[in-house]
């Protein structure tokens, strides 16, 4: 990709086990591949630097005053020690377009820098932050009454968003994972957006991983094991199996999180791996007959590609980025409320053909979703900044905000 600009890329986490890092080390990668100069910024163990190719990466460790937005995400406070240095790096560098991807610690270094430099700011939306607050903040408060308790997250949410927003009116661009949180986001900020989707590899990802065949039907679930994911539907799709007289099959948790000891509590037939990597995480996948997702608050579903490329047909609900994956039907489901979903759950438990058909229906629906594919985009809004007249980093006033399912 001859001609590309010259790309600054801030990342709040790289090496971690979640759907941001994967998308980031993807995108770093294709850089790599297709010889697109790139100065990489994200977090590591140590101050380190490597070159390979047209790629530099730079790792930032967080310090002492950092602290835990989840297991294996932090927030460091005093990051900005490593402002001077990031300036004398990007001024080597030359970058002709700086991109976030998130409001986070090292997203806050990439706008700061961008305005001190004059290049354009690409931020992308990957993470429903807002939403992952609310549901933190209702946890926190199971104490108290129900009503009080949604009417506070609700505030909570909402505020949160309106800083989110904040932030993103800043760039020159915006990139989304679907088209639906493309136009919202255009809408919300007022600027143009591009779509960043994510890719899978089909040939790792793959139904020949496939090693049981016991008769024993088998629903699985990957990633964290925490609220925002809505996890603890599962021991009610338990109770509606074993009520419609379905004893063999067995849930696997896959992953880790703080609803984890939880789950072992109240699931008889869970079984809980922890989180598998390489040539595991692909057998587990095949080794599914149906893949349950009752997150409300993912903006894509890496994971939800990843079972299909294993010929593993998804349940979803109707919120945020899942739904857009699957053909209802087809190649999975979705469903609205908790009744509905496990109801639908339990029905296609008791259709081992149709599941089998909606997993070769799955399988197919991915078979052209690359990383090289997907992540074209994202070069081609880093062109278009390129491109259009330079700006100035305004502070607009804000609109009302969306709804918090909007994103």
């Amino acid at each position: 990709m001859s001609g590309t600009p010259r790309a600054a890329f801030f990342c709040d986490t790289y090496h971690e086990v979640n759907g941001v890092a994967l998308t980031a080390r993807q995108l770093v990668a294709f850089a790599e591949r297709h010889g697109c100069p790139m100065l990489a910024v994200h977090p590591g163990p140590a101050l380190r630097q490597f070159e390979s190719g047209s790629v530099t990466r730079l790792e930032l460790p967080r310090g002492w005053t950092s602290f835990g937005v989840e297991r294996d995400l932090r927030y460091d406070l005093y990051l900005w020690r490593f402002l001077p240095m990031l300036r004398k790096a990007l001024a080597a560098f030359r970058p002709e377009v700086i991109h976030a991807t998130s409001p986070g610690d090292f997203g806050q270094l990439a706008a700061i820098l961008a305005h001190e430099m004059k290049v354009p700011l690409v931020v992308s939306w990957h993470t429903n932050l807002h939403q992952f607050a609310a549901q933190r903040l209702k946890k926190m408060l199971r104490f108290l009454p129900e009503t009080g308790v949604n009417r506070v997250a609700a505030r909570a949410e909402s505020a949160a968003l309106r800083l989110i927003v904040r932030f993103y009116k800043i760039a020159r661009v915006v990139l989304a994972p679907t088209a639906a949180q493309v136009a919202w986001l255009e809408r919300a900020t007022g600027k143009p957006g591009f779509l960043m989707m994510r890719g899978v590899d089909s040939e790792w990802f793959h139904p020949r991983n496939r090693s049981r065949n016991d008769g024993v039907l088998r629903l699985g679930f990957v990633g964290r094991v925490t609220p925002e994911k809505g996890v603890r539907v599962f021991p009610r799709i338990e109770r509606a199996m074993i009520d419609a007289g379905i004893e063999r099959f067995e849930i696997h948790i896959i992953g880790d999180g703080s609803e984890r000891e939880w789950l072992q509590a109240n699931l008889r037939k869970g079984v809980f791996p922890g989180v598998l990597l390489g040539q595991e995480l692909a057998e587990a996948y095949a080794n599914l007959d149906l893949f349950v997702f009752p997150s409300r608050t993912d903006t894509f579903g890496n994971v939800i590609q990843e079972a299909a490329a294993s010929g593993v047909p998804s349940v979803v609900t109707t919120e945020g980025g899942p739904q857009h994956l699957v053909a209802p039907g087809i190649s999975g489901d979705a469903e609205s409320t908790e009744e509905a979903f496990a109801g639908r759950v339990v029905a296609l438990a008791q259709m081992p053909e149709k599941l089998k058909k909606m997993g070769e229906a799955a399988r197919a629906r991915v078979s052209h979703a690359s990383w090289d594919a997907t992540l074209a985009a994202v070069f081609e809004a880093y062109q278009f900044c390129q491109t259009t007249q330079r700006t100035t980093f305004p502070s607009p006033k804000l609109q009302a905000a969306p709804s918090a399912q909007t994103p």
